[in-house]
């Protein structure tokens, strides 16, 4: 070969094996050809080539005694044709390039590409490698070679228009279009309401209100709608009116929603993002297409601003599949990567590039793991069945991740933690072993517009320090709660359906701060919206239990990650800093329990919510040291009392309707105020102060269905004022206006009682006029009214500090998930 004078001959090698004691160059055009069978011919030779092309065909490559590299190109073109590579290294340094197929790279073989502008690996197999078997490093070089023209045309046979928005089907086919799989569970929920709740709330019991009214119930009934004050233009009216095509609004339906929207196709996805237009269509770099990686270390590591592409490559049984690094750039396209033993696709260091429409799955470690600044678009895949998480974002990590299925995973679906800001819209993550998404150690993100159900744990899961914006997801049919925020999580939730879970819809515990605003928090088999407190010390093990998951690795071995932090994450807050929680302006109806249930060391403003036809109480509170505030709230229909206090609690409330509670319309044993509240049409009576209460009750207007207006029971104190009363049902003799004879400690005053007039049958009915029914609506400007179920104009924060006692609701599996 050294000894060739004339371009482009042909050598044909005869069976054998050919060994050179130094390094042969090929100084003029040449082709090499091996007659037989593969692998009848051997050549133990080192070559550099160092003319415009040659092409290689039948060969088998073994290293020679002083090199491992057996071929190395650094400005020219070399085509290699159906050639084994063993324990031998294939070098191309730009301008050169390089087209290999079917050729096979085993017992530690790899090809290096540094600097290249354009080279072609198709149909190869890589196998048993102990490093990465393709590297691909440096820039692209801005000299061009005359092959980059040809390569680039073979590039474009992998077209575009060929990339469907098919992405498989999920394992019961398209998600969105399943809603027979999801009536089911939406159908079995009431039956699962039948759940004994804590501190004597029990479901199988009657209230003192409920008994009043079953035996008033049996009075005359003649004209008994004629009595009652109307109150159905309050200011969450339209919150349960008919929509525009008759259907029944989400607060007033008993059937859960049916539908969940489908993730969009890659061509709608590329449509509607420039950027993975770009990338989709680009061909720089090194291209691997329909090639096999298998039981080795590394598939294909990119460094130092490299660039590859992927396409319909399987890789299986390795270390790692990819691993992108130091603003390298890679487009993965329709590959399978399974069974690796960490990560299966691993970006960091500001690497970046388009990640779609793969089969990631039975990873060892996370599915795709990004940190340090890496920001990746990751579209359309399927990132299913891994022994971890489906998707971690740590340590600045980024990234977009759009309308993927990510499903069956043992940790996490999405996992962002340690500064991980990623923008996770549109996916379908279900079925997950563990929580749907997962936001702990001061990780961040923008998460909208996702299904996420059919979790085992909750499905987003919000702890120490996660401080995520949470938007517009569907959160449902889960194994336990639908949102936990537990300890010191933070986190903007807002225009979330959150709706079948069987435990708790929303379940808030200690040193939390969230904003929950405008959700739908509908049909969930346990409370609504649950605030709890837990002591020093419980559920430590708990928590200890889960440290081996927040050690995430690359590939097995233990690594502080909060060395890769940057700064804390109070200075990357994209929104005001709040004190406390505020709850405003959701939608909380038909759960199984209690719509509000609060038992808090910590102050809680709750404000302009709808709380409707839940199956006990409406908004109880039964541990409250610190002011809970009450205000402009509708709370209608639920079944037992509209609002319960417990003793010893300090709660106001004012401006709300409280309408036709199945139990009292106020039961209240702490220390507060009850202020201008409309109370109309509840079973039991209108407003029940007892106990040792200090209370003020002021210019309320209350109408009881059945029992007294206002009773004020036992040795409670302090002052009732101003308050209109209404007689109810005709046939109710009880008072109106009712204090224990023995009570000198309660003072009341200027309170106006108004009685039906029999003899009058001409006398206007009673309505609710100056103000009109609360809440009162105002919106503020700015605010569309379609953004959220309702805002009212009110512009207040509170802080609800929440924490499970004794693990959580006796024993609630539901809260512990991290």
């Amino acid at each position: 070969l050294a000894d060739l004078h004339r371009p482009y001959d042909r050598v044909v090698l005869h069976p054998g094996v050919y060994e050179e004691q130094a390094e042969v160059a090929l100084k003029v055009p040449v082709e090499v050809i091996g007659l037989g069978t593969l692998g009848e011919v051997a050549l133990l030779v080192c070559m550099e080539q160092q003319c415009p092309t040659a092409r290689l065909c039948n060969l088998v490559f073994m290293p020679p005694w002083f090199s491992t590299v057996v071929y190395k190109t650094s400005w020219g073109h070399v085509q290699l044709d159906n050639c084994n590579f063993e324990g031998a290294q294939l070098q191309v340094r730009g301008p050169g390039t390089c087209q290999a197929r079917f050729c096979s790279f085993s017992q530690g073989s790899s090809a290096h590409l540094l600097g290249v502008v354009l080279s072609l690996l198709e149909s190869c197999e890589f196998s048993g490698s102990d490093t990465a078997s393709v590297t691909v490093e440096g820039p692209p070089v801005s000299e061009r070679n005359w092959a980059c023209k040809h390569l680039a045309a073979l590039a474009r046979t992998f077209p575009l228009c060929g990339i469907s928005g098919n992405n498989g089907s999920s394992p019961r086919g398209r998600l969105g279009s399943s809603t027979c799989g999801h009536q089911l569970p939406g159908n079995n929920i009431k039956k699962e309401h039948g759940c004994v709740i804590e501190d004597g709330w029990s479901d199988g019991e009657h209230s003192e209100g409920e008994e009043e009214s079953q035996h008033g119930d049996k009075t005359n009934t003649k004209n008994s709608l004629d009595y009652k004050i109307p109150y159905n233009n309050h200011g969450l009216s339209h919150l349960l009116k008919l929509q525009a095509d008759g259907s029944l609004p989400l607060a007033s339906s008993s059937d859960p929603q049916p539908v969940t929207p489908e993730p969009l196709t890659l061509q709608q996805e590329l449509e509607r993002d420039p950027e993975a237009q770009m990338l989709a269509a680009s061909s720089l770099g090194c291209i691997l297409r329909r090639c096999l990686f298998r039981d080795g270390k590394g598939g294909v590591h990119l460094s130092n601003y490299g660039q590859a592409r992927l396409e319909g490559s399987v890789f299986r049984g390795l270390n790692y599949a990819v691993r992108c690094i130091q603003n390298s750039t890679i487009v993965m396209l329709r590959n399978e990567v399974c069974e690796c033993r960490a990560s299966g696709v691993f970006l960091r260091l500001s690497a970046q590039g388009l990640i779609a429409e793969n089969n990631i799955h039975s990873n060892g470690e996370a599915g795709l793991d990004i940190r340090k600044g890496a920001n990746p678009i990751i579209v359309c895949n399927r990132i299913h069945s891994g022994l971890r998480s489906g998707v971690v974002v740590l340590g600045n990590g980024k990234g977009s991740i759009r309308s993927n299925q990510i499903f069956n995973n043992k940790e996490a679906g999405v996992y962002i933690l340690f500064s991980g800001n990623p923008v996770v819209s549109g996916n379908h993550i279900f079925q997950g072993q563990a929580a749907g998404i997962a936001i702990n150690e001061n990780g961040r993100g923008m998460i909208t517009e996702n299904v996420i159900k059919e979790n085992q744990w909750g499905g987003v899961d919000i702890r120490r320090g996660g401080d995520p914006i949470l938007r517009n997801n569907y959160i449902c049919y889960g194994f336990s709660d639908g949102v936990v925020v537990g300890e010191r999580g933070r986190g903007l939730i807002e225009g979330n359906h959150v709706y079948c879970n069987k435990g708790c819809g929303v379940w808030v515990m200690s040193s939390s701060l969230p904003q929950l605003l405008g959700n739908y928090i509908t049909h969930n088999c346990m409370y609504g919206l649950a605030v709890f407190c837990r002591k020093d010390g419980e559920r430590r093990g708990v928590e200890e239990g889960r440290e081996r998951q927040e050690n995430l690795n690359e590939e097995g071995e233990l690594f502080a990650w909060e060395s890769d932090l940057d700064s804390e994450d109070e200075r990357h807050s994209a929104r005001r800093s709040i004190s406390v929680a505020l709850v405003e302006s959701n939608c909380i109806s038909y759960n199984g329990a209690v719509g509000l249930y609060v038992k808090s060391s910590e102050p809680l403003n709750v404000f302009a919510n709808l709380i409707n036809c839940n199956r006990s109480i409406g908004i109880a509170v039964l541990q409250s040291s610190q002011l809970t505030r009450l205000v402009t709230n509708c709370i209608l229909e639920n079944g037992r009392e509209g609002v319960a206090v417990e003793k010893d609690c300090r709660v106001e409330l004012r401006g709300n309707g409280i309408y036709e509670n199945n139990g009292h319309g106020v039961s209240f044993s702490g220390n507060g105020q009850i202020v201008e509240n409309d109370v109309v049409g509840n079973r039991g009576c209108g407003i029940q102060v007892s106990g040792i209460a200090d209370i003020k009750v002021l210019r309320n207007r209350v109408q009881p269905s059945q029992g007294c207006g206002i009773a004020v029971l036992g040795a409670a104190k302090g002052v009732v004022h101003d308050n209109l009363l209404f007689q109810g049902h005709p046939g109710n003799k009880k008072t109106l206006l009712d204090k224990d004879p023995s009570n000198e400690s309660c003072v009341l005053r200027n309170n106006n009682i108004q009685r039906h007039d029999n003899s009058c049958t001409s006398a206007p009915p009673w309505i609710l006029e100056n103000p009109p029914p609360r809440p009162l609506a105002s919106s503020p400007t700015g605010l569309s009214s379609s953004q959220y179920p309702s805002r009212l104009g009110i512009s207040m924060t509170t802080r609800i500090s929440a924490t499970v006692e004794s693990g959580c609701h006796s024993g609630s599996m539901f809260c512990s998930i991290l």
